[in-house]
């Protein structure tokens, strides 16, 4: 078991973790070889993304969703129309990471709204339209007398200051397609999140 303060390294991972994983891999893979370059896969993923770890304290979490990510990636590219086996699906060594994530998805998405109301207008309509009930942004411009081009920069500048709201409360975590998995509050309680 790694200290969760310890200085990680590629290769403390692997004389801690290296046998519990090919275990794993192997048991949902038949092939010894193709089990073993998946485990090699594994290590590149955790080597050039040991930057992307936000708290040690879940590191061993990190590297089994690396490892079923992995396993997911190698079903797909090699059998796209074959559904995923059960256990890769539902199994998590330690936690419903799963769970975790859409948890930690929908408590930002609560905290979107009344970030969106903190903004002053006209982005707050703008977005409000856009992200909120989904209008066109066509519809947007007609609707505020503005060019497309208008409509469209409104969105993105209020976006961004949402963004920038987001950020000041949160540090985010997000997995190798860039989709966000966990965050933690840069302090408890935020303001921006329950104004509004």
């Amino acid at each position: 078991m790694l200290n969760p303060k310890a200085n990680h390294t590629t290769e403390s991972i692997w004389h801690s973790f290296h046998d519990k994983l090919y275990q794993m891999i192997r048991s949902r893979i038949g092939d010894h070889f193709i089990a073993e370059d998946i485990l090699q896969e594994v290590f590149i993923r955790i080597h050039t993304r040991m930057h992307t770890l936000q708290d040690d304290h879940k590191i061993q979490s990190w590297i089994y969703q690396i490892t079923r990510n992995a396993i997911v990636d190698h079903y797909r590219k090699y059998k796209p129309t074959e559904e995923l086996p059960e256990e890769i699906r539902s199994e998590n060594p330690e936690l419903d990471e799963v769970q975790n994530i859409n948890q930690a998805r929908q408590e930002i998405s609560d905290c979107v709204s009344p970030l969106i109301k903190q903004l002053s207008e006209p982005y707050r309509q703008a977005v409000l339209l856009s992200e909120i009930e989904g209008v066109k942004q066509k519809d947007i411009a007609n609707q505020a007398g503005i060019s497309l081009t208008g409509a469209k920069s409104r969105v993105q500048r209020g976006r961004a200051m949402v963004k920038e709201m987001l950020l000041e409360c949160c540090q985010f975590e997000f997995d190798h397609q860039g989709k966000m998995i966990d965050y933690v509050a840069r302090r408890k309680n935020c303001d921006n999140c329950t104004n509004g």
